[in-house]
This record gives C-alpha cells, structure tokens and sequence, in this order.
C-alpha cells in the first residue's frame, strides 16, 4: 500500500492529478513502485519504518543509474539544464532484473512496458524532487511535501 501513497504523491509531481481513470497509477504507479521497491528492498510492506536510511531511494537510484554508464543523463535531471532522455533498455540495464520485474508486477505491466514508463517519468520526476540541483536530505516524503507537490 505504501507504494500506491507514494504512486499518488509522484502522480501529482508529473502532472498527473486527474487523468482519467483507466491506468492503475500510471507513471506514478510506476515510479511509486520502483521507489518503494528501492526503499523497501524485497520486503516493502505498508509503510513503518523504511529501515536503516532507506527513506530515500532517490540517492540509490541516482547511484545505480551512474554506475550504468548513465551519469550524464542523471545529471542532467538533477541540474538546472535540459533534461537529457533516456530509453527504456537503458532503465532496464541500470536497474536489478528482480526490482524491474517487481515493479512491472504492482503496476499490471510487462517489464518491458515498466521500463519505459520509468524512461519518460524518470527525467521529469528527478528533476521536481532537485529543484537546487542537488538531491536533498530528508525523506521521499518530506520531499515530496517541501516542494509543495
């Protein structure tokens, strides 16, 4: 259930507030899995703790995205510049096979489907959630919520 808040919170962050009713989530259902599989790790539940640091994935993902030979496009969401676009066979490489299956499953997609989802949500989220150009401490949450998203 986490994951679904979490999906809700990145759904208003990409401008999906109203959008029909038809897809579980959407990119904010994606993203919101993702994030809650990267807090959560196989385990997740409904919300509680968050563990040891987890709280904010946002950090691992960049992390994981840079080791994937992706740094620039990260970089390029976290600064105050163009966003640079990434594909979904790239999310789909940067990312562990068992967190992109994971994902696809909560949101009712393929993996296939997930990671492309992530490749255009991707971009556009981690920029709302860096507007210094920088990623900030503190929980998803209280990210989320400091932005006033």
């Amino acid at each position: 259930m986490a994951g679904n808040d979490l999906g809700s919170l990145l759904g208003r962050l990409l401008g999906g507030g109203g959008q029909g009713g038809s897809g579980g989530g959407g990119a904010g259902g994606v993203l919101g899995s993702l994030l809650g599989a990267l807090m959560g790790g196989a385990g997740g539940g409904a919300g509680g703790g968050g563990g040891a640091g987890g709280s904010n994935p946002l950090g691992g993902l960049l992390d994981m995205l840079t080791k994937s030979g992706l740094a620039d496009q990260a970089q390029s969401w976290i600064g105050t510049g163009d966003n640079q676009s990434v594909s979904g066979a790239e999310i789909a490489r940067a990312l562990p096979d068992e967190t992109l299956q994971k994902v696809a499953a909560e949101a009712g997609v393929s993996p296939e489907q997930a990671a492309d989802e992530l490749a255009r949500s991707l971009p556009q989220a981690v920029d709302k959630l860096t507007p210094g150009g920088s990623v900030p401490s503190g929980s998803l949450e209280d990210i989320i919520r400091q932005q006033q998203l």
